[in-house]
This record gives structure tokens, sequence and C-alpha cells, in this order.
């Protein structure tokens, strides 16, 4: 049997230029090693066309003068400061890396026996554990990818405004109109945001009637919601506890927040139609969408975060890219338990959890793993996590082998048809 294990890397050699740079928003410390002892002192940069082209020719004079004939670019994992740097590298001749921020941390005390940190330490430190192999190659998106990245953290940031606004609006109609919560279990629902929008106090709902209250609670929710409802949400509002005094503020705040709510789901919807079109633009993306239980928010997330499912070897690189790589803790006689690292993409691994929710159903494609784990004592958090696991192993094998899922499970429970 091959050995599906994640192969470490061995480019660093003796023809190796480590360019390693410490990632800052206004400037950025740049520091170049061979590895026959050859350096540069460390030296700013700023995030400028006319910085970076003063980079890259000190990058190509020291590889020259050192005879050095691969230049490796490395940095720790950062936000959004590093991005136009690696986009104005990705079109050189230069390899990518970055290093994990636990690495650093943990081999700085090592450096001059010192936890002292500074910048013109820290590239030191980040060429130090790249010359030890221990750094991931960066794929940067490209094209259709690109744009499922910066979509999907859009609607992203999108969502958790929604949420925070959705919370702020049940508090202040808690202060106005406790009962109507009581009623209207969920405030999101259709019937509940209209009522908020046109008839948000007690007196509003006395003063539309029973009747026409009826009528409207039965038409909005389509008859999810009869006449008890509407019956339970009048009396209420007849013995109302909500206050009286100070209610215009929170009145003007509710309708502030509604229209921010709206805002907001009208923008996530105009976000996943972008991201439809997008995702019909990766080849592999109908291979992806075939297992049952992703759809076209989790398939364009999951291409966006990775970048390219093509250019990673094995299953393992791509655990390890999600954070959801096991570890333990095992001393003498102690062992102790495996847990998931976290140390990758908190996206992916929320992506993928939902995605397992869905398909650990009694109809759904991992029922009975899942099943399994739970019956042999696992806790269903764990085994929900464990299934998020061989999730992304099988969408990895489906984007990778341009296959289609198949739900003809004969001895395995994950069998891919060509």
């Amino acid at each position: 049997m091959g050995n599906n294990r994640t192969q470490k890397s061995r480019r660093i050699n003796s023809e190796t230029m480590i360019a390693a740079v410490d990632i800052g928003k206004r400037f950025h410390v740049g520091y170049f090693r061979g590895l026959n002892g050859e350096e540069r002192k460390p030296f700013l940069f700023g995030n400028s066309a006319r910085s970076f082209n003063d980079f890259w020719r000190k990058a190509c004079e020291f590889s020259s003068q050192h005879g050095l004939k691969e230049i490796i670019v490395g940095f720790e994992s950062s936000g959004p400061y590093a991005e136009p740097f690696f986009h104005y590298l990705r079109k050189k001749p230069v390899t990518l890396v970055q290093v994990n921020p636990v690495h650093t941390k943990r081999l700085k005390e090592l450096t001059g026996n010192s936890p002292n940190k500074t910048d013109k330490k820290d590239p030191r430190v980040i060429a130090d554990v790249i010359s030890l192999n221990h750094f991931l190659t960066l794929v940067v998106p490209e094209g259709p990818a690109a744009e499922l990245r910066r979509l999907t953290h859009a609607r992203e940031r999108a969502m958790k405004r929604r949420t925070a606004a959705l919370n702020q609006l049940q508090d202040l109609v808690f202060v106005i109109f406790p009962e109507f919560l009581e009623i209207m279990k969920n405030i999101s629902t259709k019937t509940a945001v209209y009522l908020l929008r046109n008839h948000p106090t007690p007196e509003d709902i006395l003063a539309l009637g029973l009747e026409p209250l009826a009528v409207l609670v039965k038409k909005m929710s389509r008859g999810k919601m009869g006449r008890q409802r509407a019956e339970a949400l009048f009396q209420t509002a007849g013995a109302s506890v909500g206050i009286q005094e100070g209610r215009t503020g929170i009145l003007l705040e509710i309708e502030y927040l509604m229209c921010q709510i709206e805002a907001d789901i009208s923008f996530i919807a105009s976000l996943e139609k972008k991201m439809g079109e997008h995702l019909e633009e990766i080849p592999y993306s109908q291979s992806i969408l075939s297992f049952k239980g992703i759809g076209k928010v989790t398939a364009a997330g999951l291409i966006g975060e990775v970048g390219d499912f093509k250019k990673f070897r094995t299953a393992s690189e791509i655990t390890k890219l999600a954070g959801l790589d096991l570890f333990e803790i095992s001393s003498g006689k102690h062992k102790g338990e495996r847990h998931i690292s976290k140390r990758g993409r908190p996206l992916m691994r929320k992506l993928l959890f939902f995605a397992a929710i869905n398909m650990v159903k009694s109809n759904g494609a991992m029922h009975e793993p899942y099943t399994r784990m739970v019956q042999r004592g696992m806790p269903k958090v764990k085994a929900l996590t464990a299934i998020s696991r061989k999730v992304l192993r099988v969408v990895f094998a489906l984007a990778r082998d341009n296959s289609f899922y198949s739900e003809d499970h004969t001895h395995c429970p994950l069998k891919l048809a060509a």
C-alpha cells in the first residue's frame, strides 16, 4: 500500500537563498541568508511599488553575488498586510512559503537564549524555521478561486453583522414588548420582521385589531401560523409589561436595525449568486457538488480557502491547512487523548463542520460512520469533527481525480466513481 503521509519538503540546499520577511502595516523587514553563512542584515522597506522593486533588486544582487540559484521567500501567516507583497512576488521566479507563528514564537527563545522580540530579530527567526524545512508552500488563489475567497469572506462578515444586529434587535424588543419574543420564537422570520417593521409596540398590535392581525399573520407565514398564534399575541399585547417611557430612541434604533438586517440579507443573496457564477468556472466544482451534503456556498468557500486543490499532493497536506490534523500529548504510562491542532484556517473547519451536520442525518452520506462512532461512546461533537475530516478527504479526492461521488456503497462507505 502506498504511503499517503505528507512528504517534508527538502528544497533547502547550499544553492538556496532564504529571503525572510517580517510583515507590518507600514513597513516590512527583509533579511537574506545563504546556508553557507552568507547574510544581509535586516532592512526596512515599505508598502509601495518602488519599495517592492528595491527589495527584488537587493534579492537578485545577493543571489548573484553568492552564486545562489533558487530564492525562497517566506513570512509568517498574516492578515491582509502581506497580500500586496506576495501578489507582487507571485510574478517573480521565487518560491513563496509561509511559517506558523507558533513555530517562530517557540524558536525565538533559542535564538540568543533570550525572549527578546524586535523587528530585526523576527525575520532571522523566520529564516531559521525555513532552514529547518518547517514551512508550507503558499498557494495564492488566482482567477475564479481568488474571487470565491473574497466573496466567501465578504459573506462571512455580512453574516456576523446580521447576527449582531438580530441580537441587538432582540434586546430592544424585550424592553418595549417582552411578550413578543415568547409568541414569535424566531425573531428573524418574515412574520416577525414584518410586525416589528410596521407594528413594533403592544399599542400598535391592539390598534390593528384581532381579525386583521389573524389575517396578516396567516398571510405572512403562508399558513404556518394560524389564528391561535394571533390571539396569543393580541392578548399579551393587552397586558404587556413593556416600558412606556423613553421609547422614541428605542423605536428609531429598531427601525435602523431592521433596515440593516434587510440590507445584509439582500447583500448575502447577491454574494451567493456571484459565488455560484464563479463556481461554474472551476473545472472540478461539479465533482465536489456531486457529494451529497455539499452545497454551492460550502464548495465555493472551500475552493476559495484552499486556492487550488490540484496543487496539493496528499490529503494530509490539505488536512493540515484546515487545522484538522490530529495530535496527542503522551508520556510514559500516560496516554493522551487525540485532538485536532486548530493550526489552520478556521473558516474551512466551520464550513466542513456544518457540512458534516447535514451529512450525518438519517439519509446522509455520513450517517453510518457517524452512528458507529457515537455507538462506540464517542461524544457527538468529537464524532462530527471526525466526520469533517472524512468529508475533507473525500472532497480532496473528488477534486484531484475529477470524479463524481457514488452512493452505490459496496465494501467501502466512500466510493468514487470515474
